[in-house]
This record gives C-alpha cells, structure tokens and sequence, in this order.
C-alpha cells in the first residue's frame, strides 16, 4: 500500500457538509460527482497528499443510506492506494481478508475501488483503489 488516499465520511446533507468542510478545511471543494452504480454523490477535499470523501446517498437503498440509518454521519471507510489492484485483493485474500466484490469496479474519482469487510479490520471498512490509467 502506497499512503491513505482518502477517508470517506458519510453525510446526511452533502450540500450542507460541502460548505462545513469549505469552511473547516479553509479550502474548496475539489470535486463534485455521482457515482452511479453505488447510488452515492461524492465531494472531494484535498488534504496536503490525501483527500477527505464526502458521501451522500442518491436513493434510500444505496450502502451509503443504509450505513446512516444505522450509525449516523460518520467515517465510513479508509481507502488506500495500491498499485495493482488486482495482485492486492489477492493478496489481501489470502491474507484471511473478505473482499465485499471478486472484483473491482469503477468507483469516484476516476478509481478502481473494492472494499474489505470490516469484521476482519476491527470494525474499519477498508477500501483499496487505484487510478485508472
């Protein structure tokens, strides 16, 4: 693993989170996107080399909606950077660790992502990515 890429925290109101976090980080919002697949708004924040995710939920049965119906705003997840997704997941796996996809798939920000159950990382959700070149 290369560095923490970002830390995604899930949020009620992105539009309402973007201008706290503009405010608390002194910093603008970097970039704005829907991830369509996973039902989700995303808001960047760079943060000297790692960013801050701001997560909204698009629709009532995304993970992200389903993760503040049961623990509130919050950190979601901590992503770090890989550089071959691939070998990585396979070697998480045979590590003992539970990929929640066999494969990856195209999350924000212009990544590969795929996430780790949180039951194997005291409670963390881990997410790997890697930009896609």
């Amino acid at each position: 693993m290369k560095k923490i890429d970002h830390i995604g925290i899930a949020v009620n109101d992105i539009d309402e989170a973007i201008l706290r976090y503009q405010r608390l980080l002194n910093s603008n919002c970097s970039k704005v996107e829907e991830v369509a697949s996973e039902q989700v708004k995303t808001a960047f924040f760079s943060v000297g080399e790692s960013k801050i995710e701001l997560l909204g939920a698009i629709s009532g049965e995304s993970a992200i909606a389903k993760f503040l119906s049961k623990k509130s705003e919050g950190i979601h997840h901590i992503a770090f950077e890989v550089d071959d997704i691939y070998a990585e997941i396979e070697r998480l796996k045979g590590e003992g660790f539970t990929p929640l996809s066999e494969t990856p798939k195209k999350g924000a920000d212009n990544k590969l992502i795929c996430f780790f159950h949180p039951k194997d990382t005291n409670g963390v959700l881990i997410e790997i990515c890697q930009s896609i070149r």
